[in-house]
């Protein structure tokens, strides 16, 4: 352990030396690369093409011009430049740019269709593909954005502007790339540790994802029989759907009968041994096409926000059955918010804030971007609010952990070559690495609100085996997803995707729960430290 972390200090301390060399004159604003093709010498700059063409377009200048005619989507129809990234490593950059469609037709898949695109290649990181998703259509000119971390080895750097596997026409103009934050780097590991605040004296949770619904025998199962002393509960509907969640009066109607579900739900619990996360998992305003959410972007829907946690944290202060309130699910935030509007963690702060004012004790769950995936902590920064835990959830590699999940089932084994590199515990570890270093960093604790395998995938108790072996080495709080939801994810059942009843042979994955929930506490056998016990 100590040898780890000295490890990770010397990498820290790298990484931090490298960046401060490369991006010291690097500065928020700064420009990257910009063209509105109004000279020939940025026209030149691009490969000419015969579906590509110069016309008189936004606000009278020049602007590109892209057709695929119909029948010809398949045929490729972008246009590329080289972008060096290499003095960018490490930065966050903003890439806007104002397009136009003319009858694009709706591509097969959401990233396809109208494309200004960012690719480069990381032996890190993977490689990258980047834009807008979900555009198409006949649309007037309009401005696009989206927002990049550079990973710290990029190379290869490239824009393409067209389109893909979308007939119509698109117009292109104005394209602007600049630095929106440089990179984060994380202090040395403090020594002399004390314990960081947890929420609880226990000395784990493990647990599981809620189901959709109350139903007391499903949470008497999990607390007397299965063991497991904590549940994420979820407060959701229309998960994964865009342009829902739009009208706040009746968002409100369905909130307080979830609210009153969760009163059930938080008496049944406490009864079963069971702490409790609150999970809002569908916010008011819901999310765009492109997934971003509506509080980051609109203002009514951020304040309706702020004002439900409190009503929330009102109702529930003192609740013993809770360990915590998870603000949001899963932020994803690929343009930047307007003026006057907080992005995504800056929306988290405002609402523990809002809460702190009301019940100064309760734990808070702070997400990180990018889905709360691990690659979201590479920019986290703490937060200055009082008793928090920070949230991650691992769902990577995705081909693995979501085969067969939107669309045809080819298998996808673990431990194996996916995606072109070997994936088992190490490259676990790895993936893992900016979660584990955000912890020793800044001294705080982790727990994991999701992770999962899709049961069909072969390995899948392999997978979740080597997850939890790392959560536990880590000394992370963990749930799976999911308990009696969609069986999908159900380890009561075997791994036939055709079959949808429950085994009745307990399946190598339940066993495995079982086998950590079998070293559990129950929840009511511990108090919540105080405060004053943690000084």
């Amino acid at each position: 352990m100590q040898a780890w972390i000295a490890t990770s200090v010397v990498v820290l301390l790298a990484t931090a030396c490298l960046y401060a060399d490369e991006n010291a004159s690097i500065q928020p604003g700064a420009l990257v690369f910009q063209t509105g093709f109004d000279t020939q010498a940025e026209r030149e700059a691009w490969p000419k093409a015969d579906f590509a063409t110069w016309v008189t377009g936004y606000q009278g200048s020049t602007s590109l011009c892209i057709t695929a005619a119909p029948g010809e989507a398949d045929r490729g129809h972008l246009i590329k430049v080289p972008l060096d990234l290499a003095p960018y490593r490490g930065c966050r950059l903003l890439f806007e740019r104002m397009v136009k469609g003319d009858r694009v037709d709706k591509p097969p898949k959401p990233y396809l269709g109208v494309k200004f695109m960012l690719h480069y290649m990381s032996r890190t990181e993977g490689p990258l593909f980047r834009n807008e998703q979900n555009v198409h259509g006949t649309f007037d000119w309009r401005k696009s954005w989206f927002t990049v971390r550079i990973a710290p080895d990029a190379v290869g750097g490239e824009i393409a502007l067209g389109l893909q596997a979308s007939s119509g026409t698109a117009y292109f103009d104005d394209i602007n790339i600049t630095v929106m934050r440089k990179p984060v780097t994380r202090p040395a590991p403090p020594l002399n540790l004390s314990p960081p605040f947890r929420g609880h004296d226990l000395p784990r949770l493990r647990g599981v994802m809620s189901p959709n619904t109350f139903r007391d025998e499903d949470l008497r199962v999990l607390g007397t029989e299965w063991k497991a002393n904590v549940i994420r509960w979820q407060l959701t509907r229309n998960w994964g759907k865009s342009g829902t969640e739009r009208d706040l009066a009746e968002y409100e109607h369905w909130l307080e009968g979830k609210l009153a579900e969760l009163d059930r739900v938080l008496e049944a619990c406490h009864r079963y041994g069971i702490k409790v996360v609150v999970d809002m998992h569908s916010p008011p305003g819901g999310r765009y096409a492109n997934m971003d959410l509506a509080i980051f972007h609109e203002a009514k829907y951020q304040d309706y926000f702020v004002a439900l946690w409190e009503k929330i944290a009102r109702r529930y202060q003192g609740n013993p059955a809770i360990w915590g309130y998870d603000l949001i699910n899963e932020p994803v935030q690929f343009r930047p918010p307007p003026p006057g509007v907080a992005d995504y963690l800056g929306a988290q702060v405002r609402t523990a804030e809002a809460i702190r004012k009301i019940d100064p004790e309760v734990p808070i769950f702070i997400a990180a971007g990018q889905g709360d995936s691990p690659g979201g902590y590479r920019e986290l920064e703490p937060v200055a609010v009082s008793n928090v835990i920070y949230q991650v959830h691992m769902y990577v590699p995705h081909p693995f952990t979501h085969q067969g999940v939107r669309g045809e089932w080819k298998p996808v084994t673990y431990p194996g070559e996916i995606g072109g590199k070997m994936w088992d515990k190490a490259q676990l570890r790895k993936v893992l690495e900016p979660v584990r270093e955000f912890q020793l960093a800044y001294n705080i604790h982790i727990y994991v609100g999701e992770f999962s395998a899709i049961r069909w995938a072969p390995g899948a108790a392999r997978y979740l085996g080597d997850c939890i072996d790392l959560f536990e080495e880590y000394g992370w709080d963990w749930t799976y997803h999911a308990y009696r939801e969609w069986d999908g994810w159900s380890v009561e059942h075997g791994s036939d995707p055709k079959e949808h009843q429950p085994t009745a042979t307990p399946t190598d994955r339940k066993e495995l729960l079982l086998k950590w929930f079998g070293k559990n506490v129950p929840a009511g056998n511990a108090r919540k430290a105080s405060s004053q016990e943690r000084r």
